[in-house]
């Protein structure tokens, strides 16, 4: 079948990696042009923004600098990997949960909101030299990875829920990207000292795609789905609207006497989508163009 070109907003299940996506939409679309942006750990579930056709260049250049998530975080016991996949490596002292109050977890998580200096966990797939964390994690080495700069915009804590031997505590979290939420549970753990993980993740959206637009690998199944790339690229830009004789310059790649706030995609006036320009000066200049 011949697929249109636009993103395909996958509502990925557990257990899949972003490439295991990737490959099933290739068969789904019946092309080999297909990319992913945002990849989601396996055990994650949620939104995976993937690109077919001439969509594919378009992912490098979104705006997916935010993301949600709603999250269970475990307190009581650390693993090797901050969340439910890795092995259990310690666990709190008897009785120091039973000291813990709702309220004093409450304002830790409320300390993980805000600009902050988030040290990775060790498993994620940060490459050093060239080969990814996890992959030294698993032949034995030590990885030390650097504090980096992320924004958690919202933390909300839901419900903290006791049980034997832990506390499940479930979080929704807008971010940044580059955000660790297997981070955030780790942290909180080692600050109330009782240590802590991850046990489900389920990101709700990535820049503006959200659940609402995302469809599961089955549905894809019944009946593919895709978002246009003109409506894929107005939602994830500032939209400007030309005439004639500017969309016949931008067909060829010419610079525009226009003024633009940031990178944005310009249209015919017909509705296609032509080109992705940024300002410069007083004028704009093309950053891609996907016609011609």
């Amino acid at each position: 079948m011949s697929v249109e070109s636009g993103l395909v907003v996958v509502d990925k299940a557990g257990g899949m990696t972003s490439h295991d996506v990737v490959g099933r939409v290739r068969r789904l679309a019946g092309t080999r042009k297909v990319g992913h942006a945002g990849t989601l750990d396996p055990m994650a579930t949620g939104v995976l923004v993937v690109g077919v056709e001439r969509a594919t260049r378009l992912l490098g250049h979104l705006m997916l600098t935010q993301k949600r998530y709603d999250a269970t975080v475990r307190l009581g016991q650390t693993t090797s990997t901050d969340d439910a996949e890795g092995e259990t490596v310690a666990r709190a002292a008897a009785g120091a949960l039973d000291r813990l109050d709702e309220a004093a977890v409450r304002a830790v998580f409320a300390t993980q909101v805000g600009d902050l200096l988030q040290v990775p966990s060790a498993v994620s797939a940060i490459k050093i030299d060239g080969k990814r964390a996890y992959q030294r994690v698993r032949q034995g080495e030590t990885v030390d990875l650097a504090a980096r700069p992320v924004t958690v915009h919202e933390l909300v804590v839901h419900d903290v829920t006791p049980a034997a031997d832990h506390l499940d505590v479930t979080i929704s979290v807008r971010c940044s990207s580059g955000t660790y939420v297997r981070a955030i549970a780790r942290d909180v753990g080692q600050a109330l000292g009782v240590g802590g993980h991850l046990t489900a993740l389920r990101r709700t959206a990535v820049g503006p795609y959200g659940l609402d637009v995302a469809h599961t690998l089955e549905e894809l199944g019944e009946e593919f789905v895709v978002l246009p790339i003109a409506a894929a690229a107005r939602a994830a830009f500032p939209a400007i609207d030309l005439d004639e004789r500017q969309a016949g310059a931008v067909r060829v790649g010419k610079r525009l006497d226009l003024e633009l706030s940031g990178l944005s995609a310009l249209f015919a006036p017909d509705g296609e989508f032509l080109a992705l320009y940024q300002p410069t000066g007083a004028a704009a200049r093309p950053v891609a163009v996907f016609v011609g």
